[in-house]
C-alpha cells in the first residue's frame, strides 16, 4: 500500500512499554498512575495479556500511552511484541529481588526493538529494599546508568506510597523530548496490533496503537494477513465508543474478517 510522505507532522504522545520480571510490580505501578485496579482482577495478580492504556500524567497533564506487558516466562514472545510497538521501555526491577531471568529478557527485547530504557526500581518503601545493589546488578548486565556516566535514567519508586512517581514521569517525558516524536494526524492511518481476540457478539477485535494518521469508523484496513473495514472504535479496557483515534492513541478496532497477530501492522488502504 503506497503511503505519501507526511506533510504536517506534529508532536505525538510517547508509547511506553512496561517490562520486567514476574511480580516485580509492573501492573500495580500502572494502577497507581491511572487509579484503577487491574492487578487485583488478574489470575494471581499476574497480567495474562498485553494491554494498552492511555494515562494523563498527574504532574504535567501530559498524555503517555503505556503498554502493560506480561512478566511470566510463558509470555516472552508477547512481551517482545509489546516492546516492538513502543518508543521507550520502562524496566521495572524489585528493590529486594534485583535482576532476575525475565529482567534480562526484557533488556534484550528492548534492545532488539531499539527502544531506550528508563529503569524504575520498585518497592523502595520496604525495609529490606536495596536499590544500590540493584543498580550494581544492572551495570553488570550492561545497562549504562546515568550514575555511572551512561544515558539510562534510573528512578526509585513505590507504587503503594506514590513516592518517586513524579520523578518517573519527569524521566519519561525527558526521554520522549530527546526523541522528537512526531506524526501526521492527516496521513492515512497506520498502527501496530498489541493484542487481538474474538469478542462474542462483536467478532474479531484488535487492540491497536495508532502511530500515524487518524483512524475512524468506515476506513478500509489491512492488518497483517487480515483485512476489513472499521466498524467501531472503543477505548481499551471496557471504555466507551470513540469517534476517532489519532497518533499515539490506543483503541480497540472491530470489523476485521479474521483475528490478526500481535505485532501486525495496521494500514488504511484506498
Amino acid at each position: 500500500v503506497a503511503r505519501p510522505p507526511p506533510a504536517d507532522a506534529a508532536p505525538r504522545p510517547p508509547i511506553v512499554a512496561v517490562m520486567g520480571h514476574v511480580d516485580h510490580g509492573k501492573t500495580t505501578l500502572l494502577d497507581t498512575l491511572r487509579n484503577t485496579s487491574v492487578a487485583a482482577g488478574e489470575a494471581g495478580g499476574i497480567t495474562q495479556a498485553v494491554g494498552a492504556f492511555e494515562v494523563r500524567m498527574p504532574g504535567s497533564a501530559a498524555t503517555i500511552t503505556f503498554l502493560d506487558t506480561p512478566g511470566h516466562a510463558a509470555f516472552t514472545a508477547m512481551r517482545a511484541r509489546g516492546a516492538a510497538g513502543a518508543d521507550v521501555a520502562v524496566l521495572v526491577v524489585d528493590a529486594r529481588d534485583g535482576v532476575k531471568p525475565q529482567t534480562r529478557e526484557a533488556i534484550k527485547h528492548a534492545a532488539a526493538a531499539g527502544a531506550p530504557i528508563v529503569v524504575a526500581i520498585t518497592k523502595c518503601d520496604l525495609p529490606d529494599a536495596d536499590p544500590a545493589r540493584v543498580r550494581g546488578q544492572l551495570l553488570a548486565e550492561g545497562v549504562e546508568l546515568e550514575a555511572a556516566g551512561g544515558a539510562v535514567q534510573c528512578v526509585e519508586v513505590s507504587a503503594r506510597s506514590g513516592a518517586g512517581l513524579a520523578d518517573l514521569e519527569d524521566a519519561l517525558l525527558l526521554q520522549a523530548a530527546t526523541m522528537n516524536l512526531a506524526a501526521s494526524p492527516t496521513a492515512p492511518a497506520a498502527g501496530v496490533v498489541v493484542e487481538a481476540r474474538v469478542d462474542r457478539g462483536v467478532g474479531p477485535v484488535a487492540t491497536v496503537v495508532v502511530s500515524e494518521g487518524t483512524l475512524a469508523p468506515g476506513a478500509p484496513i489491512v492488518v497483517g494477513c487480515e483485512w476489513g473495514r472499521v466498524r467501531s472504535l472503543t477505548a481499551p479496557g471496557g471504555g466507551g465508543a470513540v469517534s476517532s483515534a489519532g497518533p499515539g492513541t490506543p483503541v480497540e478496532v472491530a470489523g476485521l474478517r479474521g483475528v490478526p497477530s500481535a505485532g501486525d501492522a495496521l494500514t488504511v488502504a484506498p
